[in-house]
C-alpha cells in the first residue's frame, strides 16, 4: 500500500515512565502521521527528552504500546529491533560528532559501520550529504574542532540524512545557535524533510523553529499530551497552556519556580 499523509507511522498508547519517584510520562497518546513533521513542544522536565528516546529505543517505557508502520517496537528482539532502527535518522541536540573523526567519517559512521560499506563510496555519499545541507567538498576533511557550531549542526544533519531515513529525529535541533544561523537549520530541515518525503518528529522550545518545520505540534505538559493540532493553529488554540507557552508569559497556568 501507498503511504499518504493518512497512514499512521508512529502510534503511541499510554506510554508511562518513572525513574524512581519521578513519574515523567503519565499516559501518553500520540500520532504521527506518514510525510508529516510532528513538533513536540513544552518546558524543560516536561517529558520531551524522555517521549522521543522511548521512540527511538533508547529507553524502555514502563507500560504503553509504541507502534512503528503498525508493528510494536517495545520488548522485541535485538535483531528486530536493529531493522526498525535503519529507519531512523537523527539530528542530537549537541551535534554529538567524534572529535577524533574527520567530518566525512562522522557524517559516514553509520554507512562504514553498520551498513557495511567501503570507505570510498561511503566518503562520495559523505560528500553528497553535506552538500545537501550548504557545506563544501573540502569540509569533509576536516576536524569537529575546526567548524562553527552551526557547521557542527549541518554535519549533524547531513550524518542524520545521509542513509535516506524514513524517520527523521530532531532533538532542540537550534539551541544555542544565533537567531540567523537557526534559521538557517530550520530551513536545511524544512528541505530535507520534503526531499526525502520523510516523517519527522521533533521536541524544541524555540517557537521560531516550530513554525518553521513543523505541520503538526502537539503540547505535553506534566507527562501528557494536553494539546495536539496544525501548527498554523498554534496561535489561536484556545488551551491556555499553550497560549502561555507561545507567549512566553509568565502569568496562566504552567507555574515557573523561582530560581
Amino acid at each position: 500500500m501507498t503511504e499518504t499523509s493518512d497512514t499512521l507511522k508512529i502510534s503511541i498508547r499510554d506510554v508511562h515512565k518513572s525513574f524512581g519517584k519521578n513519574h515523567v510520562l503519565r499516559g501518553v497518546d500520540l500520532d504521527v502521521s506518514a510525510g508529516r513533521s510532528m513538533v513536540v513542544i513544552g518546558g524543560s522536565g516536561t517529558g520531551k527528552s524522555v517521549l522521543l528516546k522511548c521512540i527511538l529505543g533508547l529507553i524502555k517505557p514502563d507500560s504503553g504500546s509504541i507502534n512503528i508502520d503498525g508493528k510494536p517496537v517495545t520488548g522485541i528482539s535485538e535483531r528486530k529491533r536493529a531493522k526498525v532502527m535503519a529507519k531512523f535518522g537523527m539530528l542530537f541536540q549537541g551535534g554529538a560528532l567524534f572529535d577524533s573523526l574527520t567530518v566525512w567519517e562522522n557524517v559516514a559512521f553509520r554507512l562504514l559501520y553498520a551498513d557495511g560499506l567501503g570507505r570510498t563510496a561511503a566518503r562520495e555519499r559523505a560528500i553528497d550529504a553535506l552538500a545537501q545541507v550548504n557545506l563544501e567538498p573540502h569540509i569533509a576533511a576536516l576536524r569537529p574542532a575546526e567548524l562553527s557550531g552551526g557547521m557542527q549542526k549541518r554535519v549533524g544533519l547531513a550524518r542524520a540524512i545521509v542513509a535516506k531515513p524514513e524517520i527523521l529525529f530532531f532533538d532542540e535541533p537550534t539551541t544555542g545557535l544565533d537567531p540567523i544561523t537557526a534559521d538557517v537549520i530550520d530551513n536545511l530541515i524544512r528541505r530535507q524533510v520534503s526531499a526525502l518525503g520523510a516523517t519527522a518528529v521533533s521536541i524544541t522550545h524555540d517557537m521560531g523553529s516550530v513554525r518553521k518545520i513543523g505541520d503538526d505540534i502537539a503540547m505535553i505538559h506534566e507527562g501528557k499530551i494536553i494539546w495536539r493540532g496544525l501548527a498554523k493553529d498554534v496561535d489561536s488554540s484556545g488551551n491556555p497552556y499553550v497560549e502561555q507557552f507561545v507567549t512566553g508569559s509568565e502569568d496562566g497556568p504552567i507555574k515557573v519556580l523561582a530560581r
